[in-house]
């Protein structure tokens, strides 16, 4: 059975309460939950994980590695447009990375346009809410088939 890591990045615990016009209302649990039932369905393994602490990202990530975990979807939040730290964990990584954001950052303010990230990522799925995120696994799934 194929593995995927959903990595979920800094202030992201607080969906459902921050600026639910940009985010909507859903919890981080809520999503998770959202998350397990596709994953279910297209028959993979889901493993969720989120950090306020860039650190501890960056060794979940060579967690990943080191598990031959087959897929990484991310949304690092603010950490998108500026760890570089973050990128070259990902970097590491052999499999196909997904970024996923619940707003258009490029719809926002001028800082959010830029992802450290993009580079190395297989795709980017952003503006959706919460079916960014389930758009990002399905397109993990087809990057892995």
């Amino acid at each position: 059975m194929k593995t995927v890591l959903v990595l979920h990045g800094i202030n992201l615990n607080m969906f459902g309460k921050r600026d639910p016009a940009q985010y909507g209302t859903n919890t981080l649990d809520e999503i998770d939950a959202k998350m397990q039932s596709l994953a279910e369905e297209l028959g993979v393994e889901l493993t969720s994980f989120q950090s306020n602490h860039e650190g501890e990202m960056c060794e979940r990530i060579h967690q990943a590695f080191n598990d031959n975990v087959d897929a990484i979807i991310i949304n690092a939040g603010a950490w998108t447009h500026y760890s570089y730290g973050l990128r070259d964990a990902l970097a590491i990584f052999t499999g196909p990375v997904i970024e996923v954001h619940m707003s258009n950052i490029h719809a926002r303010e001028q800082f959010r346009h830029h992802s450290v990230f993009a580079a190395i990522a297989t795709g980017q799925i952003s503006g959706f809410g919460v079916t960014s995120y389930l758009l990002g696994l399905r397109a993990a799934v087809a990057a892995l088939t």
